[in-house]
């Protein structure tokens, strides 16, 4: 892969509670870097993509869509049409309506978990939880890194039924600073997890 290509934006690899380089944190592709935004997500090998704020959506080959709620799902299929030879990838756009751009955190914790858990229960089906998910919100740090704070916290939850919210977000921050970037953000992290706590 050119990096050099990929100069546009920042990306970080963030390790999730047990799988290293789970997420990539990133900020919105822009119109002329749509195409390198979608070369990010095939030679990473990346199968599920949450957007946190609105962007113009990008076509690649798409194949479905859903609206559940607050999450509008989508599907494409992408390939590198230099090396036809390595197949297609099936990739998950969610795009997560409940958090205005006005509000520092999002409106309903159980909206957010419900985010959470689609795109794990995706991970699980296409990858067997082994591929990457691309994050990405304005500038690649406070929703991004609240959505993978929380993630890792519910994954903590589910393999060891305790949780250290402030160790996910000070290993998060340990790599980029304007990770969970705002208190009620950090807040907001306890609170989800309560949340999944009391709905089993």
């Amino acid at each position: 892969m050119d990096f050099l290509a990929l100069a546009w934006m920042e990306q970080v690899t963030f390790q999730s509670y047990k799988q290293p380089s789970a997420f990539i944190v990133t900020q919105h592709p822009l119109p002329n870097t749509v195409k390198d935004f979608w070369r990010l997500v095939l030679d990473y090998h990346c199968t599920s993509i949450v957007m946190l704020n609105d962007v113009d959506p990008a076509q690649v080959e798409f194949v479905s869509a859903d609206l559940e709620e607050d999450i509008i799902s989508r599907i494409f299929r992408i390939y590198n049409a230099a090396r036809p030879q390595d197949g297609y990838r099936m990739v998950q756009q969610f795009q997560f309506l409940g958090w205005p751009m006005y509000r520092d955190t999002p409106m309903s914790k159980r909206s957010f978990l419900k985010l959470i858990r689609q795109v794990d229960k995706w991970q699980e089906e296409y990858d067997g939880g082994e591929g990457r998910t691309v994050v990405h919100c304005l500038n690649g740090g406070g929703r991004s890194g609240t959505f993978c704070a929380i993630s890792i916290v519910c994954e903590m939850l589910q393999h060891q039924r305790s949780v250290d919210v402030f160790h996910a977000v000070k290993t998060l921050r340990n790599n980029k600073p304007n990770m969970v970037d705002l208190l009620d953000q950090y807040k907001f992290c306890y609170e989800v997890a309560l949340e999944y706590l009391n709905s089993g």
